[in-house]
């Protein structure tokens, strides 16, 4: 039997030094398309390097394949919850939800707030529901399409969603990565909740002055005959009314009620295609284009259609159709290509122990409270940037720093905040990650043009940070007599 060598940090960093100088020169010869090919590329080709390493360890081919295989069949549900939220937009837009709620948005909402409202709107949904990835997949989708007709820049929107997303998200006990989070480090939600207020609270509101500050500026950005132009359109090529809305009305509630994401997507899909059929029968019929089909058939292969390779819009105004041609399960096959190669990246150094090996190296080098809490945030990020997986950021570093605060005589809730400060918020900024995948994918916009914007997520582990080494909120554990237990080396 072959015996399996620990890796030195030498041979831990190969793989993630490559990855990023191959991710440099990807986006420096693809730019914004570097997303859609050549970062998979990379990924797998850092997964190769990766695995030469782990062989050269004493690990089997066939085992590090298998380690691929599981690390990829954890993002399934993710994959499946994309192939819905794509088939939603697509029958969303024909039913006329979508534009309905562009409609209505442009008519109630000022270029003047718009950023700091769609951040509030977005942080209440998700807060309610419990789920980012629901509210930017249904409302967000609408936001991003206001915010172009609006004549703002849809990166500041996304940034301003995903911010009011992930805040919700977040402060929601029904939310998963916000029960994740304590679970992995033994204290109980509302503990975790009502500590985590410390750092959210200030960041969200940091955040949004932030967004209405440059909302001020975005002021009559918009051209007033344009916005005409596009309400006009909307209004003459489809069924405008409250009733279009409905199914994003019985989205949220389904989310509301604790049905899991993939049934309540996929039956919001559906019955938006309902809805296209009974509200929108001329947009349907014409989006078919086979009246030999005669009526009946001809309305099932166009909501077929929107659902499969989405909905693209003929009203003839070359800014509505720009606006409204999305949507399809077909639209989220890069990003799946995208979170298939990564996932199998970070399975490999997971399961060789190179990102355990990585920590432990870090760990070494937190001498006080604040380094600690600062390498739990890198560690968190760092493993959102190799792993690409905002659960395995929250459970591997949890486990892994937890003896660490109990050692320290620091209450776990610390610990359960840090990585949800890190952890959870870094997610969206990771390009190859399922969270930035998805974001980008929905919104239609690439995260690294929506990261410099995404206000509250930047903020948030800075100001955890800097709680760490001032010694704010930071909570002692008296059930822990630090007497009874070894001390750290290294603690200053």
């Amino acid at each position: 039997m072959t015996t399996r060598k620990s890796p030195t940090v030498g041979q831990a960093l190969v793989p993630v030094i490559a990855l990023i100088v191959m991710l440099f020169f990807s986006v420096k010869l693809f730019g914004d398309s570097s997303s859609s090919g050549p970062n998979q590329i990379v990924l797998t080709l850092g997964a190769a390097i990766a695995a030469i390493i782990g062989i050269r360890l004493g690990y089997r081919w066939t085992e590090l394949q298998r380690a691929m295989v599981d690390g990829i069949s954890t993002a399934m549900g993710a994959i499946l919850i994309l192939l819905t939220v794509g088939a939603l937009i697509g029958t969303w837009l024909m039913s006329g939800t979508v534009p309905s709620l562009i409609y209505y948005g442009l008519e109630l909402l000022s270029p003047k707030w718009f950023f700091a409202a769609s951040c509030l709107i977005s942080a209440i949904t998700a807060l309610a529901i419990g789920s980012s990835w629901t509210v930017a997949g249904t409302l967000g989708v609408a936001l991003i399409v206001v915010s172009i007709g609006l004549g703002l820049n849809p990166a500041i929107a996304a940034g301003a969603i995903i911010s009011g997303c992930y805040f919700g998200d977040k402060m929601s006990p029904l939310s998963d990565t916000t029960n994740l989070a304590p679970a992995v480090v033994d204290t109980d939600v509302f503990t975790h909740i009502r500590h985590m207020t410390y750092t959210t609270g200030p960041s969200f509101v940091i955040a949004l002055v932030l967004f209405a500050i440059i909302g001020f500026d975005a002021q009559g950005a918009a051209d007033a005959s344009s916005l005409d132009e596009l309400v006009t359109t909307l209004d003459a090529n489809f069924n405008i009314s409250m009733a279009a809305l409905l199914p994003l009305v019985v989205v949220f509630y389904l989310a509301y009620k604790k049905i899991p994401p993939l049934p309540t997507i996929l039956f919001g899909a559906l019955l938006g295609g309902g809805f296209a059929v009974m509200l929108q029968p001329e947009a349907v019929y014409k989006f078919a284009d086979s009246p030999e089909l005669g009526t009946g058939l001809a309305m099932a292969k166009g909501v077929w259609l929107a659902l499969s390779t989405g909905y693209v819009s003929t009203t003839g105004v070359t800014a509505v159709d720009d606006l409204l041609t999305r949507g399809g399960m077909e639209s989220m096959l890069v990003t799946i290509w995208l979170i298939v190669t990564a996932l199998a990246f970070g399975a490999v150094l997971e399961h060789t122990g190179m990102l355990k090996r990585l920590i432990d190296s870090a760990l070494k080098r937190a001498k006080s409270t604040g380094s600690l809490i600062m390498t739990v945030i890198l560690s968190c990020i760092g493993v959102n940037i190799v792993a690409a997986d905002q659960y395995m950021s929250i459970v591997l570093p949890g486990k892994m720093y937890r003896a660490e605060f109990r050692k320290r005589g620091l209450h776990p809730k610390n610990l359960s905040r840090v990585i949800e400060d890190s952890g959870t918020l870094s997610s969206p900024l990771v390009p190859w990650s399922t969270c930035g995948a998805y974001m980008a994918a929905t919104l239609g916009v690439a995260t690294f043009a929506y990261l410099p914007f995404a206000f509250f997520n930047l903020i948030n582990p800075i100001i955890s940070m800097i709680y760490g080494f001032t010694g704010f909120t930071i909570v002692k554990d008296d059930s822990i007599s630090i007497d009874r237990v070894e001390p750290a080396t290294e603690i200053v």
